[in-house]
């Protein structure tokens, strides 16, 4: 079974507000072992995930192990203060306070450092985002200082411009990625960098209700036609599903994006797909890893 390289411990598929609530005081241990057992269930020995700011993640990779789950957790994701990320994470109010959070999750022990650089879709109006991503500029010195400190970088990132920019300055695992054009789709092949493209949180709204399906078929038709085109030109492509995320199971939402994904390249490419992500998850667990401070 693949390794789940995108995860919200903290979140439970149903209810974000409900879910956080539970750890406000503290990381609420009983439904960290819960979400824990899921993932061992389905016979998943590797989990990604994308933090948050209770310490949630952290407390999680401590007893992974009694799961035998090899756990890997930014501690908290960093986003700009009043732009989007404050699902998961600390915000910083200028570079220097960017550097500081870095600083703080590396003493920390941080696996890698994950950074919010756009919105989200909405879900009920194909192309659009909630918010344009942040400047270019800002991108590329978040992604550097990163480096230079030396931690691998796990960047949550929608629109061509947004994801353009972080390529350019070597980001090495994009989340999402939606609404990537053809030349940044190019761009993307041509690169080192790790998509894990999440179609889960898209794919698993159809029927649900909640928004207008004809919507949520066309971004979902969209991302999985991107992900073909990429992957047809040698594209690095990982396996996650924002697992936690509204109607993703720990569990079952990596099951469900496997299918997704198979969809997306054609069942006569399955093999080179599994290989493929087999060697994306190899790097994700070697290099998204804690060195010593």
């Amino acid at each position: 079974m693949f390794g789940e390289c995108h995860a919200h411990v903290i979140m439970d598929g149903k209810n974000y507000k409900a879910a956080v609530a539970l750890h406000k005081e503290r990381p609420n241990e009983a439904v960290i072992r819960e979400h824990l057992t899921a993932w061992q269930q389905a016979g998943i020995t590797f989990v990604r995930d994308g933090g948050d700011a209770y310490g949630v993640s952290e407390r999680a990779r401590e007893l992974a192990g009694e799961y035998g789950i090899d756990y890997r957790s930014p501690i908290f994701a960093i986003h700009r203060r009043g732009h989007y990320g404050g699902i998961v994470g600390l915000p910083f109010d200028d570079r220097k306070g960017y550097r500081d959070l870095v600083d703080r999750a590396r003493e920390r022990g941080a696996d890698f450092i994950k950074i919010m650089i756009s919105g989200i879709m909405e879900f009920d109006t194909y192309g659009k985002l909630t918010e344009e991503g942040l400047e270019p500029e800002l991108i590329s010195y978040m992604i550097e200082t990163a480096h230079d400190a030396g931690l691998k970088v796990m960047a949550h990132g929608n629109g061509d411009r947004t994801v353009q920019a972080a390529l350019n300055a070597g980001v090495d695992t994009l989340e999402h990625g939606n609404y990537m054009e053809e030349e940044t789709l190019c761009q993307l092949a041509e690169s080192e960098t790790i998509w894990v493209p999440t179609f889960s949180p898209i794919g698993n709204l159809v029927g649900c209700g909640r928004f207008p399906d004809e919507q949520v078929r066309a971004i979902l038709k969209r991302q999985q036609e991107a992900v073909q085109f990429a992957f047809e030109r040698g594209a690095r492509i990982g396996l996650g599903s924002d697992s936690g995320a509204y109607l993703v199971s720990h569990g079952q939402g990596l099951m469900d994006e496997y299918a997704f994904m198979k969809e997306a390249v054609g069942r006569e490419n399955v093999g080179a797909l599994d290989r493929r992500l087999a060697e994306s998850e190899k790097w994700i667990r070697k290099e998204m890893k804690a060195r010593k401070v």
